[in-house]
């Protein structure tokens, strides 16, 4: 139990940088593995934006371990495919998922992102969390790692997770350090690649009556692609709530000019982009601003889509996850499955530490690195491909996208699936849940002790 291993041995005390989706479940299994931790996070309130998430078979069995199942499954609906359209809504082609349920024990399910953050945020303590702390600095010492903040307020502690996303503070703080000594990979140092710029939102409709998709007890995923550079998309989630995205490719020209341009991000510029997509059709019927006016402005955000593989996921106590070392593209919606994932590989691999040694937090590192760069390195590589097939408008992005829709036989679908849901790691230290689907379930890889090498040299 692990409030008996507590006793036993001496607990590194955990700094987590970031409390979104990722950092915040891998509060919820610090809190349940009694190892002390706590949450900085830069934003003034615990708050989350965007727009649709989607969830299935590699991820749902750490949900049903922690027992949080049956309520996230409350806020969800099960989605049977993705629907795509052209631009006057004519049918385009779907992704068939009815299927999965039976191969993988569990439905994919559609859902409104904030409603999951909600879900998770009540999972830690708040006297575990302090808000407006945006990290300028760190500095390490053989015996403690500390975090110096914009406020002038400084945190020590044994181990600091950087879960503070695609520009993550924590990163650049190591990687600087890193770049001075000459051990960083030159690959590190370049930019993100941006994709896409997006707009995503959660509407509330004054007359739900007016969407029959609301009605349903399943989920309706229906995405536009545009003549243009444009796609747009509407999903229904659960209590009536419509949550839509809005999406421009961007050439390399158009994104490296804009990475430098402030001004895309005022009021005025969100706007903009909401009046450019004010008259296309709703796949729903009506006009995309009808789904509009009824979005409150605060669950309204404007996105860079951009992906990276990051080499260097830690360096002395400290260690990255999430879009901190791996920022994805969201096509394949594997991003925050991947900073799940993250999360318990690293709190497996915390758990099984003997003592606070710099060696043991190494081999830590070490252990979790090892699990996880490359199966997060493939769902890299797949969400950039589904990403340009899905919403992708050069001519080689629909042409792709036509014979993947139309014309992918049905046995390599169900593999590109298998390979996704077969990788389910789960909490070592939580009674094991067994596979209710036809598709074999690959081995647990929780260490039960690490291999710590008193050589090494932090």
């Amino acid at each position: 139990m692990p409030g008996q291993t507590s006793q036993k041995r001496a607990l590194p005390a955990v700094m987590i940088v970031g409390g979104g989706l990722g950092g915040l479940l891998m509060a919820t299994l610090l809190e349940r593995a009694d190892i002390p931790y706590h949450i900085y996070e830069r934003a003034g309130e615990l708050r989350a934006l965007g727009s649709i998430m989607t969830l299935g078979a590699n991820v749902l069995p750490v949900f049903e371990q922690l027992g949080l199942l049956e309520e996230f499954e409350r806020i969800s609906k099960p989605v049977p495919s993705l629907d795509f359209y052209t631009s006057d809504i004519q049918k385009l082609g779907s992704l068939d998922l009815k299927e999965f349920k039976a191969a993988s024990g569990y439905s994919n399910y559609i859902f409104a992102r904030p409603r999951l953050y909600e879900m998770l945020r009540k999972q830690v303590p708040s006297h575990k969390v302090s808000l407006n702390k945006r990290v300028v600095r760190i500095e390490e010492t053989h015996n403690k790692v500390t975090i110096f903040c914009e406020d002038e307020s400084s945190y020590s502690g044994d181990i600091l997770i950087g879960a503070d996303g695609a520009y993550s503070s924590v990163r650049q703080s190591i990687f600087k350090q890193m770049d001075e000594r000459g051990l960083l990979p030159a690959s590190d140092s370049e930019n993100l690649s941006i994709g896409f710029i997006s707009m995503v939102g959660v509407s509330h409709p004054k007359n739900p009556e007016k969407y029959p998709q609301l009605q349903d007890t399943l989920g309706h995923y229906s995405q536009v692609l545009g003549n243009d550079s444009r796609a747009w998309g509407v999903f229904s989630a659960a209590d009536n709530q419509i949550s839509w995205m809005l999406s421009s490719q961007l050439t390399a020209e158009e994104a490296n000019e804009k990475r430098f341009s402030n001004a895309e991000w005022g009021p005025e510029a969100n706007q903009a982009m909401l009046n450019e997509f004010a008259d296309m059709a709703c796949p729903w019927g009506g006009k995309m601003s009808d789904i509009f006016e009824d979005t409150p402005k605060h669950l309204i955000s404007k996105v860079f889509l951009e992906e990276k593989m990051f080499k260097t996921w830690y360096y002395g106590r400290t260690v990255l996850m999430g879009d901190a070392c791996h920022k994805m593209f969201p096509g394949a919606g594997q991003g925050a499955v991947n900073a799940f994932q993250d999360a318990v590989v690293l709190a497996n691999c915390l758990y099984v530490m003997e003592d606070k040694d710099p060696n043991t937090i190494t081999a830590a590192f070490q252990e979790y690195y090892r699990q996880r760069f490359d199966r997060a390195n493939y769902q890299y590589n797949q969400s950039s491909y589904m990403s340009k097939t899905q919403s992708g408008q050069t001519w080689a992005n629909r042409a792709l996208r036509y014979a993947f829709l139309n014309y992918t036989p049905t046995v390599f679908q169900r593999t590109l699936y298998r390979w996704t849901c077969e990788y389910r790691p789960l909490v070592s230290w939580l009674p094991m849940i067994e596979n209710r689907g036809t598709v074999p379930v690959l081995p647990q890889q929780g260490p039960t002790k690490l291999v710590v090498e008193k050589s090494v040299a932090l």
